[in-house]
């Protein structure tokens, strides 16, 4: 079975720098036991990828077109974006067609957008969310889809990312984007109270997206200078380096205040091997299981109240951590998800010829 895995316009599926929808769909291809091939932008230094076609910039749609024909896919799965989606599937109606969101689906405003939306979904094969609760919250405005929607969620390869849980160092981290909904605003609101009563202690924020939410992320953190070297702010760091502060850290942060799709950074942090504190929204408590500190009435003082928790019981810190681990090792594989996934493209292809062959 051939799958073209088509990446939203401007994705360049980038080795070095990914998003964390390319860091999901390269750790599923790495574990696929189909045939494969990625579709993306050109521009990216390196893809580190099995099977990668890349897009000119210029007519990308037109090229986009002949390379799928050329190709002759059983299964398009498109990520991200719909218009792409309903562009295309027209012209391959032989094949099964999916759209794969990473992200909540935008709500209808009035009954004009209801009916756009469901007429766009309504041409594809299947709908793949994330997790059970990104797929539970598109059916809340969209039940009439509920057979094609599914959740697969994401994987997280623990190969790259493990490393002991014992001897971390006194270091909490965080790495995310720098906008409100991942709540940036209230870890610099909460970390002052830490750091004063924990001197031993300090703070890694990898703040992505840094140049697109400068202006608002920008007075929250100023305020976090007075502890010099203490706290580090790193500026949209590239993976490695993300990586590299996860293995050092003994707690790690995700206080979003928005309902995650799943919580790729939250597997990561497990995965590393740190202690989490997770605000538990969306489709984190689907990513941590019962393998994290959840603080479901997210203010500053509870973050301060949690993070401290963990600070003054080392023994429970490491116990949690390495349950964490052991959680997304089993739970999280690639070989699971990639298998899961591959699962359900079999269906649907099958679904899919056996509707034309009863027309």
């Amino acid at each position: 079975m051939r799958t073209a895995v088509v990446m939203p316009v401007g994705a360049r599926f980038c080795r070095e720098q990914p998003n964390s929808m390319e860091t999901v769909a390269r750790t599923l291809a790495n574990a696929e036991t189909g045939e494969v091939r990625i579709f993306c932008c050109e521009g990216a230094k390196g893809h580190d990828a099995p099977s990668v076609h890349t897009l000119p910039n210029p007519n990308r749609l037109k090229a986009l077109l002949q390379a799928l024909t050329d190709y002759r896919p059983d299964v398009i799965e498109f990520h991200q974006q719909t218009q792409q989606a309903v562009a295309l599937a027209r012209h391959f109606p032989d094949a099964a067609v999916t759209l794969y969101r990473h992200n909540a689906v935008k709500s209808p405003r009035h009954s004009i957008d209801n009916w756009r939306y469901q007429r766009r979904y309504d041409r594809m094969d299947g709908l793949i969310f994330v997790s059970e609760a990104a797929r539970r919250d598109f059916l809340k405005d969209f039940p009439r889809l509920e057979a094609k929607a599914f959740a697969v969620p994401n994987p997280i390869d623990v190969d790259l990312w493990k490393t002991p849980v014992e001897n971390r160092e006194p270091l909490i981290a965080f790495a995310g984007r720098a906008m409100p909904e991942k709540g940036v605003d209230l870890i610099c609101a909460a970390l002052p109270g830490v750091l004063d009563r924990h001197p031993g202690w300090r703070a890694v924020l990898m703040l992505n997206d840094w140049d697109r939410h400068a202006d608002w992320a920008a007075p929250h953190v100023a305020p976090l200078e007075r502890y010099g070297d203490r706290v580090e702010i790193r500026r949209s760091a590239p993976l490695a380096e993300v990586r590299a502060v996860m293995q050092q850290a003994a707690i790690a942060l995700t206080p979003s205040v928005w309902a995650e799709p799943l919580g790729l950074t939250a597997l990561e942090a497990h995965a590393a091997g740190a202690a989490l504190v997770s605000s538990g929204r969306g489709g984190l408590r689907e990513a941590s299981g019962p393998h994290a500190l959840y603080v479901d009435n997210l203010t500053p003082a509870t973050l301060t109240a949690a993070i401290e928790r963990l600070i003054e019981d080392p023994a429970g810190r490491l116990e949690m951590a390495r349950a964490a681990q052991a959680y997304v090792v089993d739970t999280h594989a690639p070989a699971h998800r990639a298998a899961q996934l591959g699962d359900l493209r079999e269906q649907l292809v099958r679904s899919k010829r056996a509707r034309r062959k009863a027309r």
